[in-house]
């Protein structure tokens, strides 16, 4: 079954560009960005911002991203795909992301939401001008590292800010 990823969130003036893989089958169903109610992603970017994500609803999570300086994609535009690990994606179109890193004039750091992303995302900007930064995974697939270990990693993201 093949699966498209969601528009990009961004701004015009975003600062950090977090980009994930590919949506999940819960996120896919939601029309949402992490919304398995595992993952750690809300979690992990209110901690960056100093606010409580997932007490908020989901236009509100989003538009304080936004409002902090930090935007939303994926390294995947679409792939065939049975369930949500990225261990399955097959046949695999990269997102356009030269194209987007392009228009975001403020831009100075991508993190990679885990080992996927930053296998592909890498790969599709080249020679970014921004700071990369490979973040362990948010997705609740990826239990070897406790949260705090997690958190201290996306927390360098705030520099950025």
């Amino acid at each position: 079954m093949r699966k498209s990823a969601f528009p990009p969130i961004v701004a015009a003036d975003t600062r950090v560009l977090i980009l994930g893989s590919l949506p999940g089958e819960a996120s896919l169903a939601a029309g949402r960005y992490y919304a398995h109610a595992q993952n750690q992603f809300w979690r992990l970017t209110g901690g960056v911002i100093g606010v409580d994500l997932p007490a908020l609803d989901y236009e509100q999570r989003v538009a304080a991203l936004l409002a902090a300086g930090i935007g939303l994609w994926d390294t995947v535009a679409s792939a065939a795909r049975e369930g949500s690990l990225d261990a399955a994606l097959r046949d695999v179109e990269q997102a356009a992301l030269g194209e987007l890193v392009g228009r975001l004039p403020t831009l100075r750091a991508i993190g990679f939401n885990g080992a996927t992303s930053a296998r592909l995302g890498r790969r599709a900007v080249g020679g970014a001008s921004q700071t990369l930064i490979d973040l362990p995974s948010s997705s609740p697939a990826y239990a070897a590292m406790p949260f705090a270990a997690k958190a201290e990693i996306w927390g360098r993201l705030r520099e950025f800010l």
